[in-house]
């Protein structure tokens, strides 16, 4: 697991546009019914990734007018809450992230929500580039750090390890500190940590 200083790690010298997987209407990457976008690249190499190979920047194909085009047709269905934003690391590729995310507030305003998995905390991402704070300012929920193998819990809410937080984004901008979601379920239980072989 890798620790990046302040602006360290740069979407604009890492990211090549590419995306590594799109799940329409799915129910377990969020509240609610959610199209799931996941970006290529990541460099926290967490130990434990079940997404190891979509680390690499490489992997899957180029982001393309005609995918975006799709995933707007698909978060505007009525069933849809909103749009989720994974990977690898969506604030390692904000391009991307941001063409997206831009459109969707464009086209629903905030009829729909955003959410992101980052490795990133988001005390890590108030200190980091316009680029991820611009993305930050468009999430809505933020389900932040690193992914840790000793923490694993496989009792928790819409994350893998117990440091993760899932965070209320607008609420924590605006009170100058982190105000986790209000519909998280466990974040004040305590989990005895699960023993797995590897």
């Amino acid at each position: 697991m890798r620790n990046p200083k302040p602006k360290e790690w740069l979407s604009e010298e890492y990211s090549k546009g590419y995306y590594a997987d799109y799940k329409p209407f799915n129910f377990v990457d969020g509240e609610g019914v959610r199209c799931s976008f996941y970006v290529s690249g990541c460099l926290f190499a967490c130990k434990g990734c079940y997404n190891k190979a979509i680390q690499n920047f490489n992997y899957g194909q180029p982001y393309t007018t005609e995918v975006e085009n799709q995933i707007i047709e698909d978060v505007g269905q009525s069933y849809v809450q909103g749009l989720t934003l994974l990977g690898g690391e969506p604030f390692l590729n904000t391009e991307v992230c941001l063409s997206l995310v831009n459109r969707v507030r464009a086209t629903f305003g905030t009829t729909k929500d955003i959410w992101a998995w980052s490795g990133y905390t988001f005390e890590e991402l108030l200190q980091e580039s316009d680029d991820k704070l611009d993305l930050l300012h468009q999430v809505d929920i933020l389900v932040d750090g690193r992914f840790e193998l000793e923490l694993l819990d496989l009792n928790l809410q819409f994350r893998g390890s117990r440091n993760q937080r899932i965070i209320d984004v607008k609420a924590s901008l605006a009170a100058g500190e982190v105000v986790i979601w209000d519909k998280c379920k466990d974040a004040d239980q305590k989990f005895e940590p699960i023993k797995k072989e590897i």
